[in-house]
This record gives structure tokens, sequence and C-alpha cells, in this order.
């Protein structure tokens, strides 16, 4: 076999391979053997009908045909690899000349990744928030925790705002009662803001057996964006009641004996929240300021085939979950059409060159994942995805995914590299270490938005 690669572009080449015919021997014998256990000829016994009856009754091209495709696969991972072509997503092969008993010669052109030149990094400077846990936001805290431990009691008065409510619900349209416009028992804290618009003020001030009508616009439903005549029957009334502030209140929500200690440990856990986001955040701003250093030459069908896949996810899985189409979801989000691909492309561009600048430093700094450093990220993306880490592990294993996890760590090895020799410092002008390699690699993920670029050998 013989192959030479031309540079189309820096990102896509084209591969002219030439085999002799003899080299296909072995495929021709496979297809022979394959075309013998498909098809019956009186007077031969299946899988023992000679070569020259299968030519005579289906044809030597049928034979051909079946030989070529078994061999394409292969010849053309040849030639890639004598090429050391690092090539990404499926080749477009064409065959360009078919001699029986002479020679088979096509063409493949396939993306490639780009060459790339890492420059200096170290001169990046990037400024984050400053960890501040203020006393109102002890208090938020405290009052958030306050609330989980709050009780009900049934009341003998009107509803008024913060009560908790029983509801049953009849929505009319145009006089008619919706099919799926009826709801009874329906729990309904009142200036909550949930359910339709109007509620409240229709609610507050019925007492327990009372009703009252107003009109909404629905927000879900066989009658979505309708304006609907809706009926609410107030079954029960009952208020909420918050534990006092104190001692008791903190042996009752913790492992803490004094509300003082309960505090002080708020303010502890808030500050460790906010230097995680001052983390992630000067994560994301490196990380921008080094796609900013690196001209990446960027692979039009590798992008096209990424924007369709995020395209693809969002209409089919997140917003079919939703039970939202694209139309709507744009309308929620108020954009446009043509402003949604362009943020769509905007996102794959910088994926993609996310990782190929990131896997460039991998080889760079010759970076290598170690089984621990593999297994903690596995259990990181068990826990998210809502899997037992054994489930997470086996559906890896059986996808074939795990040298995409390994890219994931080492990229998030890559990354932390850079944040190290980076300067980063907070907005009161102090200098910060950072050099957590967990939170670098969800960072490399968020911008990777879930979404790895193809890069499996392809068959023909």
């Amino acid at each position: 076999m013989k192959s030479a690669v031309e540079t189309l572009n820096p990102t896509r080449v084209r591969l002219t391979v030439e085999v002799p015919f003899e080299e296909l021997k072995p495929s021709l014998d496979a297809a022979y053997k394959k075309i013998n256990q498909q098809v019956t000829v009186k007077g031969f016994r299946q899988g023992k009908i000679p070569a020259r009856v299968i030519d005579q009754r289906f044809g030597r091209g049928a034979v051909l045909e079946e030989a070529v495709n078994d061999a394409l696969p292969k010849f053309y991972t040849e030639a890639v690899n004598e090429g050391e072509l690092n090539v990404l997503g499926q080749p477009d092969v064409d065959i360009t000349e078919l001699k029986d008993g002479e020679l088979l010669a096509f063409t493949a052109e396939v993306d490639i990744r780009p060459a790339l030149e890492i420059p200096d990094y170290s001169g990046i400077e990037v400024e984050v928030d400053a960890v501040e846990v203020s006393d109102e936001d002890v208090t938020k805290s405290v009052e958030q925790l306050r609330e989980r431990f709050a009780t009900t009691s049934p009341v003998e008065r009107a509803a008024q705002d913060g009560d908790v409510l029983t509801l049953n619900l009849e929505a009319k349209v145009d006089g008619e009662v919706l099919e799926d416009g009826v709801a009874e028992g329906v729990t309904y804290t009142v200036g909550s803001g949930e359910l339709l618009d109007g509620i409240d003020e229709a609610v507050t001030g019925v007492e327990a057996g009372g009703s009252a009508t107003f009109t909404s616009e629905l927000k879900g439903g066989s009658a979505e964006g309708k304006e609907a005549e809706v009926k609410v029957e107030v079954t029960e009334v009952k208020s909420r009641e918050l534990p006092e502030l104190d001692d008791d209140f903190a042996q009752l929500a913790s492992e803490f004996d004094t509300f003082e200690e309960l505090q002080a440990d708020s303010r502890k856990r808030l500050e460790q929240m906010k230097k995680y986001d001052q983390a992630t955040q000067a994560q994301e701003k490196v990380l921008d300021e080094l796609l900013k250093l690196v001209e990446v030459p960027m692979p039009e069908k590798l992008l096209a085939d990424e924007i369709e896949t995020r395209k693809h996810n969002l209409v089919n899985h997140q917003l079919g979950q939703m039970g939202l189409d694209l139309a709507k979801y744009l309308e929620i989000q108020g954009k446009s059409e043509e402003e949604f691909d362009a943020e769509t492309k905007e996102q794959a561009e910088k994926g993609i060159k996310t990782q190929f600048i990131l896997d460039e430093l991998v080889n760079k700094e010759k970076l290598n994942v170690s089984q621990e450093e593999l297994t903690e990220h596995l259990m990181r993306r068990a826990q998210s995805s809502g899997m037992s880490p054994d489930q997470f592990a086996q559906a890896v294993v059986e996808g074939g995914q795990v040298p995409m996890l390994v890219g994931e760590v080492a990229r998030g090895k890559a990354l932390a590299v850079v944040v190290e020799a980076a300067t980063v410092k907070d907005s009161n002008g102090e200098v910060i270490e950072l050099d957590d390699e967990d939170e670098t690699a969800e960072t490399v993920e968020a911008a990777e938005a879930e979404a790895e670029a193809a890069e499996e050998k392809p068959e023909a």
C-alpha cells in the first residue's frame, strides 16, 4: 500500500491511497464466505458454493463491493498511522479507481488537530471577588435554616401573607372546564409567587370554606398561554410559626449547643463557599485569558457537528424533559433564533478551543493521570449524575468512555498548571494561591459544556 498526504488547510488533509490488488485477498475471501452464508444455489450445499459460481450468479461487482467495504477502514487507518495524523471525526471517502485484479485507489478527506504554539502563559493576571462575609449574609443563612424548621397549625381566620393553604382549583376557558384544569388538595403558600398570577390577591382574606374567582394566563397544560377564569376554593388555612433564634433552636437544627456557635459555623460555611466560588471564578478567568493567547484554527466540519450535537441535546433531552420546544424556549429566554445560533456557535468554538489547547499542554508538560486521580474523578462524576460509583463505572466501561474521563482529568491538571503560574488577585489587591485540581477539572468540564469534540478513528 502507498499513501500520500496533502494539506488542504491547517485543519484538513486529503489522503491518497493506492492498494495493490493482492492486498485485498483477505477481504475478498471474507466477502465470498459471507455471501456463501447468505445465498442458496441449487446443486450446492450452503457455504460450499464455488467462487466462480457466485461470480456468475450474483456478479463479481457485488463481491468487490463487499470486499472494498470490509478493507477500506483497515487501509484508511494504516494511511493515518503512516502519515502520523491526529484525525477528528469521520472521513469523506471517494473511491477513485477499482481495477479487478490490479488496483484499488481512494482518497479520504478528514479533519485533523491543528498544530498549536503555546506561548508563555506565566504573565496571565486576573482579578476575582474578595472573600467577604457580612453580618447580613450570616443572618440570611440562619433565616433560611430557620424556615426549614417552621411549623404549621390550622387557624380559624382569613388567609394572609405567609399562610399555608389547601386549595381546590378549577379553570375554565370560554366557559368550558378544561379536562386538565381541575386540581384538588393543592398546598400553596400565600405570597410565594407560585402557581398562577393573581392567586395571591384572590385567596388573601378568604377563610376556610370560602372561594374566589380570578382571571389568569395559564402557564402550562392543554390551554397554555390562554386566559382562563379560575375558581379557587380554600379548604384549610394554616399559619406558619418560626422557632425563636436561641440555644434551643441551635440544638434542634444543628450539632451545636448555643446559638452563637451556630452563627459562627454559618459564617465559616459561607466563607468556604465564597472561597470555592472565588477559585472557580479565578480558573474561568485564567482559562479565558489563555484562550486569548493561542490562535486556534477551527475545523469547520468538527465545529458544525459540535453545534448540531449541542442543539440536539438541548431540544431532545433538556427541553423535552420540561415539555418545551425550541420556539417556546427562545420566547421564554427573549432571544431570536439568530441570537441562539450565534451563542451556540460561540460556546461550541470555546469548547473545542479549550480541549485543543489543554490537550496540547498535557503533551507539553508531560502530564499523566494516575489511577487514584481517575477514581476520584469518576466518583465526582457519578455523584453529579445521580448514579452510584459502581453503576457509573460500569456504564463508562461498557460505553468505551474511559479515555474520555482520562482526558477530562488530564485537561484539569493542565489548567491547574496554568492557574498556578498565573497571578490571581482579589478585589482588595491581595494575591491568592489556588491549587485545587478537583475544582479546576470541574471548570474545564463546564467550559466544554459536557461536550467532547469527536476524536474517534472512524470507519469508512
